[in-house]
């Protein structure tokens, strides 16, 4: 299989996400939706690590699992999946730490229990370089 671009992955992981809520809807909990999720992408041709620990050093001390990632796909885009009403600011910060402790550029925040996919999806970036034309880009300085 040839390389994807984290623009690649993220746009397979929104489609089979978008046809898993379709299919299935809300409501389930959140391990449902995480083990569909990695089979349909591993179906789709990608690697998807579930449950991944996170570690983290800090000032010389190792703290392992100080948390668990839902999705590592490719090694490249962490997905954490919610089933809850309403996402909370905290769980956009949850994976931002996650993707600073993973050295990781791109996230994706996936909440099934919204009403439609479009409501419960946020995508989470850490210093990845913008791919839109610099023409493109809105709130520019």
């Amino acid at each position: 299989m040839s390389e994807r671009t984290v623009e690649d992955i993220t746009a397979e992981i929104v489609d089979a996400a978008y046809h898993l809520h379709c299919e299935i809807g809300p409501g389930l909990l959140e391990a449902v939706y995480d083990t569909i999720l990695a089979k349909e992408l591993e179906r789709r041709g990608f690697r998807a690590a579930r449950q991944l620990p996170v570690s983290l050093d800090y000032k010389g001390m190792r703290f392992r699992n100080v948390g668990r990632v839902d999705l590592l796909v490719e090694g490249q885009v962490v997905v954490e999946i919610k089933s809850v009403e309403h996402l909370a600011p905290v769980h956009l910060k949850q994976l931002l730490t996650y993707l600073r402790l993973l050295k990781l550029p791109i996230g994706l925040l996936i909440n099934f229990g919204a009403p439609t996919l479009k409501e419960g999806l946020r995508r989470v970036v850490n210093g990845l370089a913008p791919s839109a034309s610099s023409r493109l880009r809105v709130n520019q300085r």
